[in-house]
């Protein structure tokens, strides 16, 4: 109960300062808005509106889908598709229209509604949209000539038509880059989502620093002592008030990304397991910084810089696709790097819990030699 009392006083002042919703919530949302439009991975996902599901529409469907790095979607109207576009859910939306199917059979031609969004892929899919739709146009072309000079229906020489385009000794296998499975497509904003998480949390957990020296500075510390809390509990009442901050930040992250930039947060156990041990890296961070300063005003501006550099160089300002090889390297010195290794497993390659064991290790080791020198430093500058 007295380490729920001292988790209790540091979430009281924490929202006490009315600021802080503005750097734990606002702030954050505003930087995945940039970062997404800067270096979002524009999706190579189309939208669909079936205004009627009939045989022809659905295989165009069908035939988008099997494209090599391209997927689809379907939405129920072209209000809900024209959001998704410019969310950056899906880089281009398709509308075929109630009649698609009849007047095909009848020989006649049809009009498909087609937009993009603005960015550097929209001509790539719009060429494969176009590839797709003349696919099934020669194919229509050749039922309809089969159909005349047999005699028989325009579904039976369809079908004979189809076969045989389906017997072609030529197919496409796309990988990626080192040989493995594609990445699935993903929302622009998907990985600035996941790189401001960790961004934040950390900054949070080390500008949280400043909190535990003011402690300290008002004997708010010393007043514990005097009371029948043992030092080991006020140590894990700071420590794990700390880490409760932290998470909280994450979880509103993680929902208002998801309310307002549609984020798909991927694999629950492997995202969860993520969150949970690099809040407590940063928790441990905080801590330690805390403890090797005597003024509000050194650990500030410290904590602050260190954790700007650790994401800087861990990949939560600039993808680390963008690095050079060696930098790459040079980044998995930071626990950002192995989390956002993670994270793009999880959200990007639809991975689970067992696809991150790697990255969840070496996140528990970060976690366990900074809590261990934050607690013994804390238990000195608290009894001596």
């Amino acid at each position: 109960m007295r380490v729920l009392a001292i988790v209790k006083t540091e979430l009281t002042r924490t929202f006490r300062w009315r600021a802080n919703i503005f750097f734990l919530l606002i702030l954050p949302m505003g930087l995945i808005l940039l970062l997404g439009v800067a270096f979002g991975n524009s999706s190579t996902r189309v939208g669909v509106v079936e205004k009627e599901k009939g045989q022809l529409a659905s295989q165009l469907v069908k035939s988008l889908g099997d494209q090599p790095g391209l997927d689809t979607r379907n939405y129920d109207g072209l209000g809900s598709l024209e959001k998704a576009v410019e969310r950056g859910n899906v880089s281009a939306g398709l509308v075929l229209g109630m009649d698609y199917d009849r007047r095909l059979q009848a020989g006649k031609t049809v009009t498909i509604q087609y937009f993009a969004r603005p960015d550097s892929l929209a001509p790539q899919i719009r060429m494969a949209v176009e590839s797709v739709v003349a696919a099934q146009g020669s194919t229509l072309v050749a039922a309809r000539i089969v159909r005349d000079e047999r005699g028989t229906t325009f579904q039976s020489a369809l079908e004979r038509v189809s076969a045989l385009k389906a017997a072609s000794p030529v197919s496409v296998n796309l990988l990626a880059a080192k040989g493995g499975k594609y990445p699935a497509a993903s929302g622009q904003f998907q990985q600035s989502a996941s790189t401001q998480l960790l961004l934040f949390a950390f900054l949070s957990a080390l500008t949280g620093a400043a909190w535990l020296i003011e402690t300290r500075r008002l004997g708010v510390a010393r007043r514990m002592l005097s009371t029948p809390s043992s030092s080991r509990e006020i140590l894990l009442g700071i420590v794990l008030g700390r880490w409760v901050i932290t998470l909280l930040q994450s979880a509103l992250i993680v929902f208002f990304s998801w309310l307002i930039f549609s984020v798909s947060w991927g694999n629950p156990l492997g995202t969860g397991a993520i969150i949970l041990l690099f809040s407590l890296v940063a928790v441990g961070a905080g801590v330690l910084i805390g403890t090797l300063f005597s003024s509000q005003e050194q650990a500030g501006p410290i904590g602050m810089i260190i954790g700007l550099v650790f994401a800087a160089i861990g990949g939560s300002m600039e993808p680390l696709q963008y690095f050079p090889s060696t930098m790459r390297k040079i980044a998995h010195i930071t626990p950002h790097a192995w989390a956002n290794d993670a994270f793009n497993t999880l959200l990007t390659n639809g991975g689970g819990l067992t696809s991150v064991w790697l990255d969840v290790v070496v996140l528990c080791a970060f976690a366990a030699v900074l809590l261990t020198l934050a607690t013994w430093r804390l238990r000195r500058v608290l009894t001596t």
